[in-house]
């Protein structure tokens, strides 16, 4: 179909040649021009098998003959001025016109005139003409094809004793010219305004395609498109970076990219409202939900899939609880640790009275140990304020990790063989040195709280990441692990299944991991409890 800027040229502009006419004009002038040469060999070959049993060249048939030859042949030349385009399409068009105009009228002449009905003829040539040229010069070649007609009947009537009545007939198809002269020209003049109108809207379905594109590659979810058969049909950048690059093969099926969420899209395609938990990729460990909206009509109807990273949306509600509490923290700080202290100072005071009963004694270990817990918490609280102030440095996992496992069991005073470090990958990060202390001392402490405490059954383990440029760290327990009802709740604030516990620490573990680039997540496991903190490699 000819753009958009051709037909605006084509409609707009005078009979120049250099117009540049689409393809689509010049392969109709081809097809025109086979119409035309088939006529002509069809007149030849009826002629020469019929003989005398015909109208077709009753009056001269040499001159039939010589003239449909002629006209055989002009018919075969066109092809070679269309194929090479030369000379311009409007000439060419208006010099095949009016050369059929000249060669009917001859052959109707050499037929006997008007009532061998070869006049006839001209009507489709008129027609295609109007058609193929958009309308233009349509009534003129049908005025011209009239005035031919007519002087072929008068020449007639003059020379050959023709009927006078005739006029008449030649009078109508002069009418029937004109008429299917301008009929076309109405046909092209709809046909150029419905060529227009899919031009603009080719165009602008192409803007909005890439309006769409470029919205769909900007977001911050996922998107998946996938059709009625479960092929992937499109897929951004975003979706590709949380659960993995898209194969690079034809018609991909959900199920073989990711078969979780293909799981999922059967049960949504099955009952419309189920509802999903959230799950966590492979590649990041970063938790995510699914949601699924229709596209289309019919049991074979798409789905586009929005694969929104919860994490983003935690870290948001994360930021806003931080900023309160900050500003809590901020305001009640030294309020509560000046009573505190207060509190604490004077129990050790009563504790070394020298007629102290044993009832009260214990009273007073009380009082010290919950001051001392409450002091403990308040300094949790306000390292939260001190999480983005991570000072990375650059060094050796492997040395580090040697280092704090030894420091780890000379501190809590157990066996340095219950702590073991595994580095099945080396590898160099940036990061905060306390932070990452921090990290591994509350998680290290969890799992020595829980373990058997025999050789090994604490396992920090350092492998190459899912995705590239990240590694793997692990701290692995062979305790009882952590009960299914408990893992959502694992990282909220203040919730802690220890008595003496504030509920603080591997809430600031994680905001201390996100501080420093890093993601930190439980894993499920039988027996025992893992953590995974994914960190990328400097």
């Amino acid at each position: 179909m000819p753009d958009r800027d051709s037909i605006a040229r084509i409609t707009s502009h005078p009979l120049v040649d250099d117009v540049d006419y689409p393809a689509a004009y010049w392969r109709s002038l081809f097809y025109f021009n086979s119409y035309r040469i088939a006529v002509a060999a069809l007149l030849l070959l009826t002629t020469a098998m019929l003989d005398e049993n015909i109208l077709f060249a009753s009056g001269n048939k040499p001159l039939f003959l010589t003239v449909g030859v002629c006209y055989l042949l002009f018919a075969a030349v066109s092809f070679l001025s269309i194929a090479a385009h030369r000379p311009n399409f409007q000439i060419q068009i208006a010099v095949q016109v009016c050369s059929d105009i000249f060669f009917l009228v001859l052959l109707l002449h050499a037929s006997g005139g008007i009532s061998s009905g070869l006049g006839l003829l001209l009507l489709a040539n008129l027609a295609a003409a109007g058609i193929i040229s958009r309308g233009r010069l349509t009534l003129f070649y049908a005025s011209l094809a009239s005035v031919a007609v007519l002087l072929e009947h008068t020449y007639e009537v003059l020379f050959f004793a023709g009927s006078y009545g005739q006029y008449l007939q030649t009078g109508l198809l002069s009418i029937g010219y004109f008429a299917t002269a301008w009929l076309a020209h109405a046909l092209a003049k709809r046909a150029v305004a419905s060529e227009q109108l899919a031009a603009q809207r080719e165009v602008d379905l192409a803007s909005m395609a890439q309006v769409s594109q470029l919205v769909m590659q900007d977001m911050q979810d996922g998107v998946i498109v996938v059709d009625g058969h479960g092929v992937v049909r499109q897929i951004n950048a975003r979706a590709e970076e949380m659960l993995g690059p898209l194969p690079k093969r034809q018609d991909v099926t959900l199920r073989d990219y990711n078969a979780p969420i293909a799981q999922r899209l059967l049960r949504w395609q099955e009952t419309a409202d189920a509802g999903f938990d959230p799950m966590r990729t492979i590649l990041s460990q970063k938790l995510t939900a699914a949601r699924f909206v229709p596209v289309g009509r019919g049991d074979n109807r798409g789905v586009v899939i929005f694969i929104e990273d919860l994490t983003r949306v935690q870290a948001q509600a994360q930021q806003l609880k931080l900023a309160s509490l900050g500003r809590l923290t901020a305001n009640i700080a030294h309020e509560i640790r000046n009573p505190l202290s207060a509190i604490n100072h004077a129990a050790e005071l009563l504790q070394e009275e020298p007629d102290l009963r044993e009832r009260h004694g214990r009273m007073l270990e009380i009082i010290h140990d919950n001051a001392q817990r409450l002091d403990r918490m308040v300094q949790d609280v306000l390292k939260l304020n001190r999480r983005d102030r991570a000072v990375r440095e650059v060094f050796s996992v492997g040395a580090f990790l040697r280092n704090f496992a030894m420091q780890f069991c000379q501190i809590e005073k157990v066996p340095t063989d219950i702590v073991s470090v595994e580095m099945a990958a080396e590898a160099t990060v940036s990061f905060d040195r306390s932070h990452m202390n921090q990290i591994l001392w509350n998680l290290c402490r969890n799992a020595l709280r829980y373990c058997q405490r025999k050789p090994g059954s604490v396992r920090v383990t350092v492998s190459a990441g899912s995705a590239i440029g990240t590694i793997d760290l692990n701290i692995i327990d062979d305790g009882p692990g952590i009960a299914e009802a408990l893992r959502a709740h694992l990282f909220e604030p203040f919730f802690t299944t220890a008595a003496a516990g504030t509920g603080l620490g591997l809430y600031i573990a994680r905001e201390v991991a996100e501080a420093n680039g890093a993601t930190l997540g439980y894993i499920d496991r039988a027996p025992g409890a893992q953590f995974m903190m994914v960190i990328k490699t400097a």
